[in-house]
């Protein structure tokens, strides 16, 4: 929890990661380059007392990890969203094994998403339905760009991918969470379109669409999407660091997706170990759109707190104390049972 100047706020950070990027893990020459890439994101958008080693941010660890988010960063409760890429490492990137140990160990902090691939196909379904019931899962994270064989990307509207989202739905997995977002090297930029977005979302009216980077650079489409499909919802990682380097640029991104979509369908991310959560928590809740950026609404204490935490624990049914509600809590039924009397 975070308080200052006599408020409290619920922190959920909604897109965390348990990563091993050690040149032992490293499949090719792919594997250094991502991890590069994710460095380099680090190092030139988090305040200078924020940036790592390049070392230590290789592999992290659960120990760090704990500490980072919940004993420095404020968070209350994260979820996991793992990464695969086998194509560039040898034991995945994201550590299923750890993270899932991890969150299984502090139920109360932590919720384990898992991912899939439609292009493993039968073989795939079979394993989603066996990882459905192992993890007891709520949620998953797909990447649409990840390499597969001599395939460099997949649609979220391939006829695959639908049999995956059709199981989905039938296990229980209602939030489905997307990279679209910035490229990262070596990945295809144009595999991580949002055009396949306003399809599915449609078809699958059950299922919560949350638009991870809330398809920076297209954000423009990624509105014109969202405010038509309901279940369309902008998670915040890789726009937050903006607020320190570039903090017009974060008003007008923050802005217009208030404007499109309201703040019952925005949440918090640190993209934790890209960056950390404890510094981008402190300037979100201090923030506030320039004066001179009249064409947007100002930024109040209920809408921080919807967006820091309110909003995905509702659509997780992750108990928030009564006293850190808001009294226009977000737009979901949930929401009420989320509350601790």
């Amino acid at each position: 929890m975070y308080s200052k100047d006599g408020e409290k706020y619920f922190i959920l950070d909604a897109h965390i990661a348990l990563w091993d990027a050690r040149p032992e893990n490293q499949r090719n020459i792919h594997g250094k380059q991502f991890i590069d890439c994710f460095y380099d994101y680090h190092r030139n958008l988090s305040p200078e007392s924020e940036v790592w080693g390049y070392d230590e941010y290789l592999y992290q660890g659960g120990e760090r990890l704990m500490k980072d988010i919940f004993e420095d960063g404020y968070v209350d409760h994260a979820i996991f969203q793992p990464a695969a890429l086998p194509a560039f490492y040898n034991n995945n990137f994201g550590q299923t094994d750890e993270a899932f140990a991890l969150a299984q160990k502090n139920p109360d902090k932590l919720t384990y998403n898992h991912c899939w691939d439609p292009r493993y196909g039968e073989d795939g379904l079979k394993q989603l339905r066996e990882d459905a019931k192992r993890f007891n899962l709520k949620g998953a994270k797909l990447y649409t760009a990840e390499w597969f064989g001599d395939s460099r990307g997949w649609k979220l509207d391939d006829k695959w991918s639908y049999r995956y989202l059709e199981a989905a739905q039938e296990l229980g997995i209602k939030n489905i969470h997307i990279h679209k977002g910035p490229t990262i090297r070596p990945l295809d930029r144009d595999a991580f379109d949002v055009a396949d977005v306003d399809k599915v979302a449609t078809d699958f009216t059950e299922l919560n669409f949350v638009i991870e980077h809330c398809g920076l650079p297209r954000l423009e489409d990624f509105c014109w999407i969202a405010t038509q499909e309901p279940n369309v919802h902008a998670g915040l990682a890789v726009a937050m660091p903006f607020i320190h380097t570039r903090p017009r640029y974060f008003a007008q991104i923050i802005g217009e997706l208030l404007y499109w979509l309201d703040e019952n369908r925005i949440q918090f991310s640190s993209d934790y170990a890209i960056w950390t959560p404890k510094w981008l928590v402190e300037k979100f809740v201090d923030f506030q759109i320039p004066e001179d950026m009249t064409e947007y609404a100002p930024l109040t204490t209920d809408i921080k707190k919807k967006i820091l935490g309110l909003n995905a624990a509702a659509m997780y049914d992750i108990p928030v104390p009564a006293e850190l509600q808001v009294k226009n809590p977000p737009a979901d039924a949930k929401a009420e049972a989320a509350a601790v009397a």
